[in-house]
């Protein structure tokens, strides 16, 4: 065997897990033994790890094609899933590529071919019409939150894609939906289906709060007041609802990230890396947010604007309350309307006291002008900051290191004159640039 390629138990070490949970034990056992396997399982319950895992054993050390696909509804489960495969530190080539991105680096990444391709389904059909790899050695096919790609209308090019590939001999599809209708054209035969209800003692609590429109952004504000400054997503339907919600919090000086469709990817990325690390606790969104995104562990979600669907308002609901945590679920509705059926019981809010949000930002984010492809390590970066920038251990927040660049959480109060002191030192024998990211 390839010295360089790794055991499951090697992987678990590196990741820190000491032991699988009930649904990556069944999911490994499914995917091995049978041709197709159905894993439908809440939001955050490990998912992406159950079906990496056997894939990995799957694939075959000495072949230089690829040889598993996985296809994602969003850049951003793109980019969490590449990612989670580079921690695995598996010995195989895993490339992402997805709209938005420069076909520059995708026929760069492609060059070299890389045994796991993730992709967007526009942008792997874009690459299969242009032949820039050879499908017929796919053996392994996943399609991750398959009913979000066929809500994102994909099913054209998921079809095209399936249609392209000659010899897939395993079908893997995923999703955190339970009443979920799996496509004809997928062609599965007598899948396994794996269904994990959320086993978890958390307790999601729902508030409501009746508001007309004048009034809306006030009431907002006294939601967020009283959430002793946690970790939040507020969710709104339309890109002009979080354009006017994110004014008006900028007005009250609550610093927050922005996170929907029409952004630039790098601005969609560097929210999540700010939100992620802490250097802001709020994260304004669209329904984008509500699944398939790495996102820290939340205190509260708040429903500006309710969803068109009741699997929405789930789905969103589910990013809080996880596993052991209480969360709740804030309600912001006009008056005029009566709460839909779907919302169940829940508690009225009224406030009388109107409060200020007192913001207390602890973090604060820097951007390092190297990365992967450089050599340079998080124990690289680490060093730097300790050494030369006098961080005490507590002091040193959560690093994210990509292929060019990397991201560092520092204290706020000390970000500026880490900025001026660290810019242009040298990591590995290379001068990086060190500033703050705005």
């Amino acid at each position: 065997m390839n010295n360089s390629i790794k055991s499951q138990q090697q992987i678990l070490d590196k990741l820190g897990i000491v032991s699988l949970n009930d649904m990556q034990l069944q999911a490994h056992d499914a995917i091995t033994n049978h041709r197709d396997t159905l894993i439908i399982s809440p939001t955050g319950t490990g998912k992406t790890l159950a079906f990496l895992l056997p894939v990995i054993e799957l694939l075959n050390p000495e072949l230089t094609e690829v040889q598993a696909l996985i296809l994602v509804p969003s850049r951003e489960l793109a980019i969490q899933i590449e990612q989670v495969i580079r921690e695995m530190g598996t010995g195989y080539k895993a490339n992402a590529i997805y709209g938005g991105r420069s076909g520059t680096k995708d026929k760069e990444d492609l060059k070299h071919t890389p045994a796991m391709l993730i992709g967007t389904p526009g942008r792997i059909a874009d690459h299969l019409r242009r032949e820039s790899f050879d499908p017929s050695f796919i053996k392994t096919l996943i399609l991750d939150e398959f009913d979000k790609s066929l809500e994102t209308g994909f099913e054209k090019e998921m079809k095209e894609i399936l249609s392209a590939l000659p010899n897939v001999g395993r079908n893997i599809l995923t999703s955190a939906t339970f009443k979920v209708a799996v496509p004809e054209f997928v062609g599965l035969k007598d899948p396994q289906l794996l269904k994990f209800e959320k086993k978890t003692d958390s307790v999601l609590q729902i508030k409501t709060m009746a508001s007309d429109s004048k009034n809306r952004f006030l009431n907002l504000e006294q939601i967020i007041a009283r959430t002793n400054n946690g970790n939040g997503i507020i969710f709104c339907n339309f890109k002009d609802s979080i354009e006017e919600v994110s004014e008006f919090l900028k007005s009250r000086d609550i610093s927050h990230s922005v996170f929907y469709g029409g952004l630039e990817q790098r601005d969609r990325e560097r929210a999540l890396i700010k939100f992620r690390n802490g250097t802001h606790q709020l994260l304004l969104a669209t329904d984008l947010a509500a699944r398939g995104i790495d996102v820290p562990e939340l205190d509260f979600i708040i429903h500006y604007e309710l969803p068109f669907h009741k699997e929405e308002f789930t789905h969103r609901n589910g990013r809080t309350a996880r596993m052991h945590a209480n969360g709740t679920a804030y309600v912001l509705h006009n008056k005029k309307h009566p709460l839909p059926d779907y919302i169940g019981e829940s508690t009225p809010l009224e406030y009388g006291e109107r409060l200020k949000v007192m913001p207390q930002q602890k973090w604060e984010t820097l951007f390092i002008s190297g990365g992967r492809k450089d050599k340079i390590s998080k124990g690289d970066i680490a060093g730097l900051f300790f050494k030369q920038g006098h961080l005490e251990k507590n002091e040193l927040g959560e690093i994210e290191l990509k292929q060019d660049c990397a991201f560092i959480a520092v204290p706020f109060e000390k970000a500026y004159d880490l900025a001026q002191r660290l810019n242009n030192s040298k990591i590995k024998k290379r001068k990086v640039r060190v500033y703050r990211l705005d």
